[in-house]
């Protein structure tokens, strides 16, 4: 028995000595150890590479799945309820063969940084996650850094997308020469100017730029400019000194200090103020910041790419935008075609999304339709690829492995008969993931308070949940818990608001409250 058992014992937290399974780490393996709505993104993507995915939300959870899974690596929240990851640390200190843990955060302090790394954490990443880094770190645990690519010149090779990373799915010529360019200057620190409409997929490009570039093992930083006043965009931006404004009690870095060695991505540059902007062109043309309220000048080296969907050009006359930084940002203009502009890839991209939710929800090969495929042809697509990305998922549910017809859509909410106390339908698709009904009394049932940190994403993970053999074995899935699933998932996808979430599941917020509330009489504990 190790020593670090005994001092946390209570917590359950597992010594390699005393668990056979930890013995057979793999690193095709990953826990995260964090809500739900910060990692569950990249899921997909981290499943289709290769990987086997474990999501706990507390303790008990994370020791269950370490005990039974031995993953490679353990990507953990500095802290959550009833929890801090000094405890994992202390484990594996005393513990060779314990998994490395890198800490994710979404407010990340030097000083948490350096008191973490010093206790013994493999690194300290601030969210949002990328799946590249996720990826290298996975696949070499005992390494923090693979070596650093050959450097290339502007008319060099561009090198290729790393195994997990970005990818961009589409033919048409207009989105092939947006991507040749991207590969011809991804390994230069030419600053990027992404333009497009909302939805076309400009913040992927830019992860794109990143992940073919020789700074994909540094951080990858994303700033949304529309989201924050100037003032907090500020002191996002450039951090701030203890003392410099109330309720500054301690110093915090900024963006571009956490992106020291890697990108910064300044997601709708159009919005910020003219007075930040001088601030930037500063960073631009010197590489240096200012915490506010701080005297010392600090040198970072930072790769910048910006989005927009606006034509700043216009912005430059009417005066909402310097003409300099402009100028400064517009090295390498990358104009990102609407879904509309790409014809066939419309296609192409509703099969890949639907084999992607296919593969997630663990459901039977589901095709298009002729009608489903005549009618993606003749929309006008508002929300390009975002919309059609939603829509996918939404009808891969709502068709439960049939083939996908325009109905599938919900184009008419209160045609639809799923959100009536419908009968089970004759023929209905067997499932085998984390919507099947479960059996009673089968293996592995679990109450709706059960406090292992299970999930449906964390179901996917082996050795736990309806991952496991003994999770719904050849069951049917009545319509009724399909559309109560669907509700949770969309709530959670969402972080609970219910406006986001009715509208992602295409039905109005009364609606939504009105199942809710029916659950709640059956005896559901809902927030």
């Amino acid at each position: 028995m190790c020593r670090r058992e005994q001092a946390h014992k209570r917590d359950g937290l597992p010594c390699v000595a005393d668990t056979g399974n930890m013995e057979k780490m793999s690193n095709q393996r990953i826990l995260f150890l964090a809500p739900a709505h910060a990692v569950t993104r990249i899921f997909p993507q981290l499943k289709e590479a290769g990987f086997e995915v474990g999501l706990a939300e507390n303790l008990k959870g994370a020791s269950a799945f370490i005990r039974k899974s031995g993953p490679g690596v353990i990507f953990s929240r500095p802290s959550l309820p009833g929890y801090k990851v000094e405890d994992l640390l202390a484990v594996g200190e005393e513990d060779p063969h314990f998994p490395p843990v890198v800490v994710i955060t979404d407010k990340g302090t030097v000083e948490e940084a350096e008191r973490l790394l010093g206790l013994g954490a493999r690194d300290y990443w601030l969210e949002p996650l990328s799946v590249e880094k996720v990826t290298l770190m996975a696949r070499s645990p005992a390494s923090p850094r693979s070596p650093a690519a050959p450097s290339s010149t502007l008319g060099g090779r561009a090198p290729e997308v790393p195994a997990g990373g970005p990818r961009i799915v589409g033919r048409n010529p207009a989105i092939r020469r947006v991507l040749a360019l991207a590969r011809q200057v991804a390994p230069s620190k030419a600053s990027v100017l992404i333009s497009g409409e909302s939805g076309t997929g400009k913040e992927m490009f830019a992860r794109t730029l990143h992940a073919w570039s020789d700074r994909s093992q540094g951080p990858f930083i994303a700033v949304n400019c529309a989201a924050l006043p100037e003032h907090l965009l500020e002191s996002e931006l450039f951090g701030h000194e203890k003392g410099a404004f109330t309720g500054a009690v301690a110093r915090k870095p900024g963006k571009f200090e956490l992106a020291d060695g890697g990108t910064i991505l300044l997601d709708e540059i159009s919005e910020m103020e003219l007075a930040l902007q001088a601030k930037l062109l500063r960073v631009l043309q010197e590489g240096e910041i200012d915490r506010l309220g701080g005297t010392e000048t600090i040198k970072v080296d930072v790769r910048i790419l910006a989005t927009t969907n606006r034509n700043l050009q216009d912005w430059v006359q009417q005066g909402k935008f310097r003409q300099d930084l402009f100028f400064r940002l517009n090295v390498i203009p990358l104009r990102l075609p609407s879904l509309r502009e790409r014809g066939e890839d419309i296609l192409e991209l509703a099969r890949f999304f639907i084999d992607m939710y296919v593969r997630e929800y663990r459901l039977a090969p589901t095709p298009l339709s002729e009608e489903a495929v005549d009618w993606l042809k003749r929309h006008d697509w508002p929300g390009n690829v975002r919309e059609l990305q939603n829509l996918m998922e939404r009808a891969v549910l709502l068709a439960g492995g049939r083939a996908i017809t325009p109905r599938h859509f919900l184009l008419d909410e209160d045609a639809w008969p799923l959100f009536e106390d419908a009968p089970e339908e004759e023929g209905a698709c067997p499932m085998t993931g984390p919507f099947a009904d479960r059996e009673e009394g089968a293996e592995g049932d679990r109450s709706a308070d059960d406090s292992d940190g299970w999930s449906p994403d964390a179901a996917f993970a082996p050795g736990g949940g309806a991952g496991s053999s003994g999770a719904f074995p050849g069951a049917v899935i009545p319509l009724h818990e399909m559309e109560r699933l669907m509700i949770m998932k969309g709530l959670e996808a969402t972080a609970g608001n219910r406006t986001q979430a009715a509208e992602l599941l295409g039905i109005s917020v009364r609606t939504l409250r009105n199942k809710l509330n029916e659950y709640r009489g059956m005896g559901m504990e809902i927030e």
